[in-house]
């Protein structure tokens, strides 16, 4: 039996159909891939979801804010964006904030606005957390903590600049390390 033409072990499939699969998953994972980063009809390019900073007329109405700067998102949300930052190799965006109140800081859990970084340049809205992650427990005064979001595609690149969408606040400007 061994080595026979047309004789085909139970549980396996042949090599050709197996290698027809892998090239029609590797097709799809490609075409996925290039819709998800493809422009959508208002002309910005999305990750993930379509959107970007207030007060454009092409972002989704999901992601405006209220625009503030740094005093200002400080009283709003007890909170100062000390960095951000790219690492794994561009493939994520590190964001460094330090509680000023932590009773208003509890504010950036609120899933009504999700935590997000928008390029300035592209609108590419980078709202994805590396493996879910987010804090839970209470926060203290003067302590940083972080987020780490996926950076699909390295469309935010270092020596750009990002609006942080944290809480209810847009803060515009913020330069990419």
């Amino acid at each position: 039996m061994r080595g026979e033409i047309g004789v085909r072990r139970p549980g396996r499939m042949p090599r050709s159909r197996l290698l027809v699969s892998l090239a029609a998953v590797g097709v799809i994972t490609v075409v996925a891939g290039v819709v998800a980063v493809a422009p959508d009809r208002a002309g910005s390019a999305t990750v993930d979801s379509a959107g970007g900073a207030a007060p454009s007329a092409s972002i989704a109405t999901s992601w405006q804010r209220t625009p503030v700067d740094a005093a200002a998102l400080a009283d709003l949300e007890g909170i100062r964006v000390v960095q951000v930052a790219l690492t794994g190799d561009g493939g994520l965006l590190d964001l460094r904030i330090q509680v000023v109140d932590p009773d208003k800081a509890a504010a950036v859990h609120d899933l009504t606005w999700p935590p997000a970084l928008v390029d300035e340049h592209t609108d590419a809205v980078a709202d994805e957390l590396l493996m879910g992650h987010s804090h839970s427990d209470p926060f203290k005064p003067g302590q940083t903590y972080y987020y780490v979001f996926q950076n699909p595609g390295n469309l935010i690149e270092r020596g750009g600049s990002v609006t942080v969408l944290l809480g209810n606040a847009a803060l515009a400007h913020v330069s990419v390390r």
